[in-house]
């Protein structure tokens, strides 16, 4: 019975902590708020999700646009943090932002450490190489070659990515992301281990750069917004916004402006190593999505591509058979 005060005193000790978190969970949200600023970090490297424009200092892309709708949506001015991804993870516990915002993958080692909201767009690990290469780096097991140069920007789930799945290829780690695609076209490497996202994008831009495997990539998840531990508050209603986001057509509208509005729904057929079959279903998934470039497919380029002539005279035979149907 002389203990029962220390009892009592253990319990109300208990009752003030748990009472302090709730407040700390609900000032994520309200300070947000209360100071008028919604900081968000990012990488600023990763075309098309989140870029800093050096010229404009500008961010732009996809993930840019979705932070300017959610600052919006809580009434606050939007404010960059610049992260890098070997500190992105420690940035965030240290609450040197609200949240990040930049292509940041949901896995369960971010989650270990960290919030993350529900998934808001999909993506995968494949494979960005030389167009003349794309028949070539279609496996893992082609890659993970000592003559096979990999190269990847430091601390992100790239490397991660590639060290593990591909321990005989040369690895080489270059500082500057979006370099990385130009010096794998000029031969200074031959692959890079990247986002569906992105390898689509640089296609898009540089003829001289292929993604065998956009439609098959070695992994499947889904990007998320990334938060400090115990702003639960602030992580739910993220989720919400993203919600919305997706009923009302918003993250649509996103895909159609900085996914697909490049050409990028049209990249496999620029880089044919398939069927005949399988460049149809491309072609006609390509067409369903709205495009600024369209490619055109040359007779020499197929030759290039190594695409038999049979297979030309089979294309044309049914173009005449089709067109003589719709007469």
């Amino acid at each position: 019975m002389r203990r029962t005060p220390y009892v009592w005193l253990l319990a109300v000790a208990v009752a003030v902590l748990f009472a302090g978190c709730g407040t700390t969970r609900l000032d994520a949200l309200s300070s947000v708020r209360g100071r008028g600023i919604l900081r968000v970090g990012s990488t600023g490297d990763y075309k098309p999700m989140s870029f800093r424009n050096p010229a404009t200092g500008r961010y732009e892309g996809f993930d840019a646009a979705l932070a300017e709708d959610l600052a919006r949506s809580l009434g606050v001015r939007l404010e960059y943090v610049p992260t890098s991804w070997p500190t992105l993870m420690q940035d965030t516990i240290d609450s040197k932002f609200d949240l990040a915002i930049c292509g940041i993958t949901i896995t369960v080692e971010r989650q270990k450490h960290a919030l993350m909201s529900i998934g808001y767009l999909g993506n995968g690990k494949t494979v960005l190489c030389r167009a003349e290469d794309a028949r070539k780096y279609v496996t893992l097991a082609a890659i993970n070659r000592p003559e096979v140069r990999v190269m990847e920007n430091p601390g992100g789930l790239n490397e991660k990515f590639a060290r593990k799945n591909l321990p005989n290829a040369t690895l080489i780690i270059h500082p500057v992301n979006e370099e990385i695609p130009g010096l794998i076209a000029s031969g200074k490497a031959d692959v890079m281990i990247t986002e569906i996202m992105e390898a689509a994008y640089y296609c898009s831009l540089d003829a001289r750069l292929a993604a065998p495997l956009l439609d098959s990539p070695f992994t499947n998840g889904e990007l998320g917004v990334l938060l400090p531990p115990g702003n639960e508050t602030l992580r739910d209603y993220v989720n919400v916004f993203i919600g919305k986001e997706r009923q009302n057509g918003r993250l649509d509208e996103l895909k159609s402006i900085y996914l697909d509005g490049e050409g990028c729904g049209a990249l496999s057929i620029l880089h044919l190593n398939g069927t005949w079959f399988e460049m149809g279903r491309q072609y006609g998934a390509a067409m369903g999505a709205p495009m600024r470039k369209v490619p055109i497919i040359t007779y020499s380029f197929l030759q290039a591509i190594g695409m038999v002539n049979d297979h030309l005279a089979d294309c044309k035979n049914r173009v005449s058979i089709e067109s003589k149907r719709g007469q």
